[in-house]
């Protein structure tokens, strides 16, 4: 079934010519430490196998530039770390890279998802109030998943790697708490399309600490949810949900 999103998204970027471009060229750097509890399950063939994977905390760092230059999109890059380390008792025959894992024993898993965020965007509204944009985010993986138990008597380790570049709509929205130097936001992108769905959304508050000619300084705070649920892309299935709050610093120049 086609969704919305991408529909969305793609309507949105065709009215970049009324979106309004900074006055003001612009330089955001950030970096952000994220807690998160993932749980979820892949399969190559047969049946899905759930993991209980550890909860452990990811870095990512960012970049954004905004310029003045009309009809020309913002540019953000972001990189996000995100290994899973997971284990489980099969509870029946698992296959994968043409390896049968026995039944009963313990599989082990590393699931490697970092990624880098390509996002291009405009900003519709931009003051100490109110910001908002809107734009495409391309989700760049190249990662891999590794499985390790025993197979056919034998203790293996399969690995199947995989890369590709995955669309989705962006959205960002940020409102100002006057005379506080507080404000709160929200960012996300989503991919929905037959039976596949990405998500990828972030909502907190910020503390302009420094506000002054040179530079910005922020403190950010809040809680990040990422869904990754594909069907059948390179004989790979997922359904992957990442999510726990985050805490980081934003710069301004």
């Amino acid at each position: 079934m086609k969704k919305y999103c991408l529909a969305a998204a793609l309507s949105m970027a065709s009215l970049a010519p009324v979106a309004h471009a900074d006055t003001i060229l612009g330089l955001y750097l950030g970096a952000e430490g994220w807690q998160a509890d993932s749980s979820g399950s892949y399969q190559e063939k047969g049946n899905a196998q759930s993991f209980d994977f550890k909860d452990e905390t990811f870095t990512s760092f960012y970049a954004a530039l905004e310029h003045p230059i009309p009809l020309v999109p913002n540019l953000k890059l972001k990189y996000t770390e995100l290994e899973l380390n997971g284990s489980a008792t099969l509870s029946e025959t698992f296959e994968f890279n043409g390896k049968n894992y026995t039944v009963g024993t313990q599989a082990n898993t590393v699931t490697d998802l970092n990624h880098i965020d390509y996002t291009l965007y405009y900003e519709l509204f931009d003051n100490d109030l109110v910001s908002f944009d809107f734009g495409l985010n391309f989700k760049q993986f190249d990662g891999s998943i590794q499985l390790a138990g025993t197979a056919e008597g034998q203790s293996v380790t399969e690995t199947r790697d995989f890369s590709g570049v995955v669309p989705l709509g962006y959205l960002r929205a940020e409102v100002g708490l006057p005379m506080t130097g507080l404000s709160v936001f929200a960012e996300g992108s989503m991919l929905a399309i037959d039976d596949s769905k990405i998500s990828d959304y972030q909502v907190g508050i910020a503390w302009e600490v420094i506000d002054n000619l040179a530079v910005d300084v922020a403190i950010r705070a809040g809680y990040r949810s990422m869904q990754l649920e594909l069907d059948d892309v390179d004989d790979i299935s997922t359904d992957i949900d990442t999510s726990g709050p985050f805490a980081g610093i934003q710069l301004h120049f």
